[in-house]
C-alpha cells in the first residue's frame, strides 16, 4: 500500500511532464521579467539610445529634423538682430527698457530649465515645439538688444565669422574619427574655469574695467562653445561612444543653437566696435 501511494505521484509528475513537453511555456509579461531579474536596470534614455541607432534611416531623418528646425531658429535671430541693428526707433527704444532685456532672459532661464531638465515637455507634441519658440524669441530679443550697442558694421561681419567657424567645425565634426563625446570631462574643467573667472570678474570690472581681461574671457567662451559645437554634433551623428536617442531632437536643436547664439555673443565682444 505504501510503495502503491508512493509510486501515484511519481506517474503524475511524469505524465504532466510528458504533456507539458509539447507545449512552450508562455512568455512573462515585461512586470513579471523585470520583477525577477538581477540585472542592472537601464534608463529609458539609455534603452532608446542603444535601440535606436539601429536603423540608419532613422538617424537621418532625426539628423534632417534637428537641421530644419534649427535653420527657422536662427532666420528668426538673424532677422531680428537685423532689426535692432538696422531700425534707429526700435534700437532706441529697446536700450531706453531694459526691463524688457530681464523679462526676456527670465523667459530663457525658464524655458531652457524646462527643455533640459524635464523630458515630459521636451518629448510632448506640440508642447515641446511651443517652449522651444518662446526659447527663442528670447534668446533672439536678448541677442539683438546686445548686438544694438555695437556698430552694424561689426555685427554683420561677426555674423560672417561666427556662420564660417560653425560651418568649418560642423564639416569637421561629421569627416574626423576623432571621438569628441569621450572629452567630457575636459569640458567640465573648461566650464569650471570659466565659471571661477566670470566670478573673479564680476568683482574687479564693477570697479575698473580693464579691457583685457574681457577680451581674454571672451576668447575663452568662444573656444569653449565651439568645442561644445563639435561636441554636441557628434551627439547628434551617433557613430561615437556617446549619443542622443532619436526622441530628443528638441534638446539635440536646443544643444546647438545655444552654442551657435553663445559663438555670436562672445565674437561681438571680441571683435565688435561699441557705438559712440
Amino acid at each position: 500500500m505504501t510503495q502503491g501511494k508512493l509510486s501515484l505521484p511519481n506517474k503524475t509528475t511524469n505524465g504532466s511532464s510528458s504533456g507539458q513537453s509539447t507545449i512552450s511555456p508562455a512568455p512573462p509579461s515585461y512586470e513579471e521579467a523585470t520583477a525577477s531579474s538581477s540585472s542592472p536596470c537601464y534608463s529609458d534614455a539609455e534603452m532608446l539610445t542603444e535601440f535606436g541607432w539601429d536603423d540608419k534611416n532613422i538617424r537621418r531623418i532625426f539628423i534632417r529634423k534637428v537641421y530644419a528646425i534649427l535653420m527657422i531658429q536662427l532666420s528668426v535671430t538673424f532677422a531680428i538682430v537685423a532689426l535692432f541693428t538696422f531700425c534707429e526707433p526700435v534700437k532706441d527704444y529697446i536700450q531706453s527698457n531694459p526691463g524688457w532685456y530681464w523679462a526676456s532672459y527670465a523667459v530663457f532661464f525658464v524655458t531652457y530649465l524646462t527643455l533640459s531638465c524635464c523630458s515630459a515637455p521636451r518629448r510632448r507634441f506640440p508642447w515641446n515645439l511651443i517652449l522651444l519658440a518662446i526659447f527663442t524669441l528670447s534668446l533672439s530679443y536678448m541677442t539683438g538688444m546686445l548686438s544694438s550697442f555695437y556698430n552694424t558694421k561689426s555685427v554683420v561681419i561677426c555674423l560672417g565669422i561666427t556662420a564660417i567657424v560653425c560651418l568649418i567645425v560642423t564639416i569637421f565634426s561629421f569627416q574626423t574619427k576623432i571621438d569628441i563625446t569621450s572629452c567630457h570631462a575636459v569640458l567640465f574643467v573648461f566650464c569650471m574655469v570659466m565659471l571661477i573667472s566670470g566670478l573673479v570678474l564680476a568683482l574687479v570690472l564693477p570697479f575698473q574695467y580693464v579691457p583685457w581681461l574681457d577680451a581674454i574671457y571672451a576668447s575663452l567662451g568662444a573656444i569653449l562653445f565651439t568645442m561644445f559645437l563639435a561636441f554636441d554634433t557628434q551627439l547628434l551623428m551617433g557613430n561615437k561612444r556617446y549619443t542622443l536617442s532619436p526622441e530628443e531632437y528638441i534638446f539635440a536643436t536646443l544643444s546647438i543653437y545655444l552654442d551657435i547664439v553663445y559663438i555670436f555673443s562672445f565674437f561681438i565682444q571680441i571683435f565688435g566696435t561699441k557705438r559712440e
